[in-house]
């Protein structure tokens, strides 16, 4: 995948994240409550964070093996490219405790839930730096594979709708699949 194919699926994606992320945000407010739609909200963005994750580190691997487009586009900005290992790990973190705190077993429900809260403050810390730092990128780009004249300029739009598509397709299964495990939580009160 071409460079500015790779950066139009990592903006889509991110445009994607934002919005599910900013209805996450929401439910977070009111956890106990809202738990359900925690939940749901939460396994929604798993299938689509694996893509941005996967863009992302495509993106890297080029540049490092010294692939010529890549190299002429140039690394990304010296804190980002600090930052980012923070950042994926701190999401594999976050969602990986949460999904252990919903299927894994009672036994390790407080120190999931601890890990889960953790990690949630250092990922929303890290995640604001990144998220504005790639603000006009992701503007300028996010949209291109969804209009008629801009996506004909590079090959491979079809295929970026998709892959989206389907990563949403999942991430609706495995939250409908999953629901019925709130109530275990809804039952603790």
């Amino acid at each position: 995948m071409g460079v500015e194919a790779n950066s139009r699926l990592t903006s889509t994606t991110a445009l994607v994240l934002l919005v599910l992320l900013a209805l996450e945000g929401i439910t977070v407010l009111r956890v106990r409550s809202l738990l359900t739609a925690h939940v749901f909200i939460g396994m929604l963005l798993i299938p689509p964070v694996l893509v941005k994750i996967a863009s992302t580190l495509w993106r890297f691997a080029n540049f490092y093996r010294g692939t010529s487009d890549y190299k002429r586009k140039g690394p990304p900005l010296t804190v980002l490219r600090i930052l980012g290992p923070f950042v994926v790990i701190l999401t594999v973190v976050l969602f990986a405790s949460g999904v252990l705190l919903l299927l894994g077993p009672a036994s390790m429900r407080p120190s999931m839930l601890q890990l889960h809260q953790a990690s949630f403050v250092l990922w929303f810390l890290a995640m604001a730096v990144h998220v504005l730092s790639h603000l006009g990128e992701t503007a300028r780009l996010s949209t291109k594979d969804w209009t008629i004249r801009a996506r004909r300029h590079v090959a491979g739009s079809g295929s970026r709708r998709l892959l989206l598509g389907v990563s949403m397709a999942l991430g609706l299964l495995l939250a409908f699949v999953t629901i019925p495990y709130v109530g275990v939580w809804l039952g603790q009160g």
